[in-house]
């Protein structure tokens, strides 16, 4: 192990000036590392919107790499095609023949790869869904899920193969033709399988099995908002505005407008801990082709039935004319 949760706490703690200084410096040392044969991983969102612009402020040619899957916000495709530089690239296989044969991504990829193993009698899985799963000390581990046990039940394919085919496929494709490794911008407070990455190779993944660079890791989405924010560089429109408002214990924090997050349309993700109007809601009043969002609290009302879910995957698989 590389760091301790210790270790994170004490860096998230850090001012932004610090942050940044330090988040250069990995990606000055990553860059050496591959004599300058590396790229970004750019999705458009904010989190590698504010990458891109810290990397180019060190090394103003370095290349970028967008995954078009057809199922991103139109706004945002339409923000990439603003930066200089961009290597566009597409997916082997369209989103619903990879949701037929694999299925749907539903809370998070920890939580549809645990219902999808739990499918398959997998025991491990299948202790963590029961909330049976004991850690070192004998105690109750922070990995179970029983909280998702209903979904086992589900009338359709849960997994999390999803962003596997649809983004990192053709990514591994081009890290392995072009010979050059990844920097990518995400966030260690975004999951529990990011943070313990990072505890264990740290920023710079110089030992993993394919090398991968995330010097942003210890930031917050406190610090994206605030640098988006202090240096008036421009980020994709479905944001909306950034704007100051208070926690319930009056702590003041900030927040956008618009969208939480920028990832695929359809993806419910993390829909479950947003506030409303949810992601899916957002749409409807943006004025998207999407009516999934009464489907969407029905889901996590725990209602599990053909009647609730049927209009949701077809709503999926209506999704597909975008592409």
């Amino acid at each position: 192990m590389k760091h301790t949760r210790q270790d994170l706490n004490i860096m998230q703690g850090w001012s932004l000036e610090r942050k940044i200084r330090v988040t250069q410096t990995r990606i000055m040392e990553w860059y050496m590392r591959y004599d300058g044969q590396v790229f970004i991983s750019f999705s458009g969102g904010k989190d590698s919107t504010v990458l891109l612009d810290l990397a180019r402020r060190v090394y103003p040619d370095i290349p970028a790499v967008y995954v078009d899957t057809g199922l991103e916000y139109p706004e945002l495709r339409d923000f990439v095609k603003t930066k200089d530089n961009v290597i566009w690239l597409r997916p082997r296989y369209p989103f619903t023949q990879i949701l037929e044969k694999y299925g749907y991504p539903i809370i998070s990829k920890e939580v549809s790869d645990v219902i999808n193993g739990a499918r398959k009698g997998q025991p491990y899985r299948l202790a963590r869904l029961n909330g049976e799963l004991l850690d070192k000390n004998g105690k109750k581990s922070i990995y179970n899920c029983e909280n998702y046990k209903y979904l086992l039940n589900a009338p359709f394919k849960i997994s999390a193969r999803c962003c596997y085919h649809m983004k990192k496929a053709p990514l591994n494709k081009f890290e392995r033709q072009s010979g050059r490794h990844p920097i990518t911008g995400v966030l260690a407070c975004e999951s529990k399988l990011r943070e313990q990455s990072w505890i264990k190779f740290g920023c710079n993944g110089f030992e993993r099995q394919r090398p991968l660079s995330q010097p942003l890791a210890f930031w917050l989405e406190e610090d994206i908002l605030r640098y988006l924010k202090m240096t008036g560089i421009p980020y994709a429109p479905i944001y909306g505005d950034i704007v100051e408002s208070r926690k319930k214990n009056g702590t003041p924090i900030l927040k956008t407008t618009g969208v939480s997050r920028s990832g695929c349309m359809y993806c419910m993700y993390g829909v479950h801990l947003e506030h409303e109007p949810n992601r899916f809601q957002l749409m409807e009043l943006f004025g998207e082709d999407v009516q999934i969002a009464a489907a969407s609290h029905d889901l996590f009302a725990k209602r599990v039935n053909g009647q609730i879910y049927r209009p949701l995957v077809e709503k999926y698989i209506a999704g597909e004319k975008r592409l």
